[in-house]
C-alpha cells in the first residue's frame, strides 16, 4: 500500500527493452534503499512495481506486457525521471489516501493553466473510469494523491489543482497538453459506486420476483 505522498524525482538510469518486457533501473537515494530488499514493492509513476535487484543506490525492476499496455512505463527512456514512493510499514502517517499502485488506465491531459506558482490540469478518462470520479473525492495521477476539482461530464474529465512542494517532487510541472499520466481512482470510491450499479444492474428482475409472490399471495388468499 501506498500514501499518494511522492519522495520525489530520480532517474532512469537503464532500460533493456524485450518482448511484453521492460527491464529497468533507477537511482534512488540512501533514505530509500535503506532497509529495500529484493521483493519489496516501489511505486514508479504510481505503478506498484517488485524490486528484482539492487546495486547501491540502483534499483531495478521489471514491467510485464499488462503493466506496459495500461500504464505510462511503456514511454520510459533512459535519463527520464519518474516519481517514487515506498511502500508504507505498520504505524507510518498516511499523508494523502491509500493506494494501491494497480492502475485503472492511462488519461490524457487535455488542458493546462498555469496561475503563479500553481498549476491546473484537465485529464480525460475512459467512461468507465469516470464513473468513480466525483468532485472533492480523491484521486491518484502518476501516484500523487490529489483532491479532484471540477468534472465535465460531456468530457469524462476532471481538474486537479497543484502546488509548488507538488510540482517541486512530480512532473506536473513538465506535464503538457496530449500527454498520458496514470490514474488510480479511489478505492472506497469504487466500492461504493460498484455497489450501487450491482444492486440496480437487477432491479428489474427484483420487481418482477416481488410480483409474481404478491399476485400468488392475492390468489391464495381468495
Amino acid at each position: 500500500m501506498y500514501s499518494g505522498i511522492t519522495q520525489g524525482l530520480f532517474v532512469v538510469k537503464a532500460l533493456i527493452k524485450r518482448p511484453g518486457l521492460f527491464h529497468y533501473s533507477v537511482v534512488l537515494n540512501k533514505e530509500l534503499v535503506k532497509d529495500l530488499k529484493i521483493g519489496s514493492s516501489v511505486s514508479i509513476d504510481g505503478v506498484c512495481q517488485t524490486v528484482v535487484s539492487i546495486h547501491e543506490y540502483e534499483v531495478s525492476f521489471d514491467a510485464i506486457k499488462e503493466t506496459l499496455a495500461k500504464t505510462t512505463l511503456n514511454e520510459l527512456f533512459i535519463g527520464r525521471k519518474v516519481s517514487v514512493e515506498r511502500s508504507i510499514g505498520f504505524g507510518d502517517e498516511i499523508g494523502g489516501h491509500e493506494l494501491s499502485g494497480h492502475i485503472f488506465e492511462k488519461g490524457t491531459i487535455i488542458d493546462k493553466k498555469i496561475n503563479g506558482e500553481n498549476v491546473c490540469l484537465s485529464v480525460q478518462t475512459s467512461e468507465a473510469c469516470f464513473a468513480f470520479i466525483k468532485p472533492k473525492g480523491y484521486i491518484a495521477v502518476d501516484g500523487s494523491s490529489l483532491t479532484i476539482g471540477l468534472t465535465d461530464k460531456k468530457q469524462r474529465s476532471f481538474e486537479v489543482y497543484l502546488i509548488p512542494e507538488t510540482l517541486r517532487k512530480t512532473n506536473f510541472g513538465n506535464k503538457n497538453i496530449g500527454d498520458n499520466v496514470n490514474i488510480e481512482p479511489d478505492m472506497k470510491t469504487m466500492l461504493l459506486v460498484e455497489t450501487v450499479q450491482n444492486y440496480f444492474s437487477n432491479i428489474d428482475d427484483r420487481l418482477t420476483a416481488i410480483e409474481k409472490k404478491l399476485q400468488h399471495f392475492l390468489t391464495s388468499t381468495h
